[in-house]
């Protein structure tokens, strides 16, 4: 894969082989930002734990302190009253049949979808469109609920949902580059405190195996993730 100069020049400044504290790594990445739009912060952890094991899923959501930086769309299944309470809580979207409808015609131009329970009925004939996208709402993510108005405004706060892949690593974007240093860490702490709370009662021996940090355009810094893991809290 062809690197820009940039990139290339980037990639000189950081030794591979180190494990950078994460105030460090953080300061690094802000101060070599070269792209001209405001860039992602993205941390990706790998765990010691088995995807193929359903009792060593790890899944779930959590709020960042300072959100993510970006525009989250919300679209939501929800009648009658709880229409109104999620038109009033901010949502972008809302609808029954007809949103299903729409979305069964190709329409995904959503961020997250939230659906009270007895429209499930309704949601659940588009596993096969919202689920790959990973849009489908799940009670475990608390997307499916009655609490539209709670719901929606931590969305739109920042709440992320996060979930291990086939190879064991968990993988978000924490924050924009315009964020200060403090307001990434306090991010990354708050993500990594999540990662830990979700840890499987049948997972074994180490867990929380490295971390890395990176911006949209960055190489990845290896996390010192000892010395991470003494300034969260489990």
């Amino acid at each position: 894969m062809k690197h820009s100069k940039n990139y290339r020049r980037y990639h000189e400044k950081i030794d591979r082989t180190r494990h950078y504290p994460l105030a460090e790594a953080v300061k690094i990445i802000k101060e070599n930002k070269y792209a001209k739009f405001d860039e992602s912060v993205e941390i990706a952890i790998r765990l010691g734990v088995n995807p193929k094991n359903a009792d060593q899923m790890v899944r779930g959501t959590v709020s960042l302190p300072n959100g993510t930086g970006k525009s989250v769309r919300v679209a939501v299944f929800a009648q009658t009253e709880k229409a109104e309470e999620a038109k009033a809580a901010g949502a972008d979207f809302i609808g029954a049949e007809d949103l299903a409808e729409k979305i069964q015609g190709g329409w995904t131009d959503f961020d997250v979808a939230v659906a009270t329970p007895d429209m499930m009925r309704v949601v659940g004939k588009l596993g096969k469109v919202l689920g790959p996208r990973g849009l489908m709402p799940n009670p475990k993510t608390g997307t499916v609920t009655m609490d539209l108005t709670r719901t929606i405004k931590e969305l739109k706060a920042g709440r992320i949902e996060f979930r291990v892949d086939k190879q064991a690593n968990v993988a978000a974007s924490i924050g924009k580059l315009s964020f200060n240093e403090n307001q990434i860490m306090e991010n990354v702490h708050a993500f990594v405190e999540a990662i830990l709370r979700a840890k499987p009662a049948t997972a074994k021996g180490a867990y929380f195996l490295g971390a890395s940090i990176c911006s949209t355009m960055s190489p990845g810094l290896k996390i010192d993730h000892a010395e991470l893991l003494q300034t969260v809290k489990k």
